[in-house]
């Protein structure tokens, strides 16, 4: 199993950018599909942006041309850059791994990552 633990989230006006950051330990690799999840209160879960094993990428269509995910191998480190944040990105943000599957579809089915960080909240003002 993945063990993971995510940094960098905070409070910004609308329009400002943060960077996320996941880093993994244990089983991790390149066998797993990664991802980001988000949950604001009171709402399900929604799939953000995964990035499979083959570095191809997928994005909700709420943060596409907005939020850029990324990894860096040699350090198992997961990225999530957000840029023209908006007031209903305001959610408590989860690094996910451990998914075989594609991440276009894990997206849609966010429970199914096997792994999860602790979280990390991101609180975007207006």
């Amino acid at each position: 199993q993945v063990q993971l633990v995510e940094s960098g989230g905070g409070s910004v006006q609308a329009g400002g950018s943060l960077r996320l950051s996941c880093t993994a330990s244990g089983d991790t690799g390149l066998k797993y599909c990664m991802g980001w999840v988000r949950q604001a209160p009171g709402k399900e879960r929604e799939g953000v942006a995964a990035i499979n094993t083959d570095g191809t990428t997928a994005y909700a269509d709420s943060v596409k041309g907005r939020f850029t995910i990324s990894q860096d191998n040699t350090k198992n480190i997961l990225y999530l850059e957000m840029n023209s944040l908006k007031p209903e990105d305001t959610a408590m943000y989860f690094c996910a791994g451990g998914g075989f599957e594609p991440g276009s579809w894990l997206l849609k089915h966010p429970s199914q990552f096997n792994s999860w960080g602790q979280g990390t909240q991101v609180t975007v003002s207006s």
